[in-house]
């Protein structure tokens, strides 16, 4: 008697094996493609921010700082030109997953800067995953001092403004 054609029951069931282990394995590597995506963009944002604050101390504050990140969206009058891209100036910001928060201490007898605003002294600014595990696995900060940190807890309660955190790494 000769053999039908095609695929024995045993042999689809190996291929849907293989196709569902195949699945699997991409899956997870677009998790952590993911993750590690949400994580680069949030320590370009605190670049952008340190980038943006260095900018306004030394054209605009008197030597200090924008004491929120809308304040840095607002335009410089002589140039038109705001410090930072409008898509980071909401106080706090949800950006890529994380959530950005930025405080410092303000400067009451100080002039008001070029825009108007009352100056801080000095700022930090926290980034925590929006879902950790998911978004993120990694908090990042930065104050005054313009380096940004990293650590798997979260700075949004013992970031200084000024100096190293308790805890965390340099990114270098």
């Amino acid at each position: 008697m000769p053999r039908e054609r095609g695929f024995t029951l045993v042999e689809l069931l190996i291929l849907i094996a293989i196709i569902g282990i195949l699945a699997a394995i991409a899956t997870a590597g677009y998790r952590h493609a993911r993750i590690s995506g949400a994580e680069a963009s949030a320590v370009a944002g605190l670049a952008a921010i340190n980038q943006a604050q260095f900018s306004f101390s030394q054209t605009c504050g008197n030597q200090l700082y924008s004491p929120t990140l809308a304040g840095l969206g607002v335009a410089h009058p002589a140039t038109g030109a705001a410090f930072l891209s409008p898509d980071m100036t909401m106080d706090p910001l949800q950006k890529s997953g994380y959530l950005y928060v930025m405080s410092g201490t303000e400067v009451l007898e100080a002039p008001q800067t070029c825009n108007g605003l009352t100056p801080v002294s000095s700022y930090k600014v926290t980034a925590d995953p929006l879902a950790p595990g998911v978004s993120g696995v990694r908090y990042f900060a930065t104050n005054t001092d313009r380096v940004i940190f990293a650590d798997t807890v979260t700075f949004s309660e013992d970031m200084p403004e000024r100096g190293a955190p308790g805890h965390g790494t340099e990114m270098k």
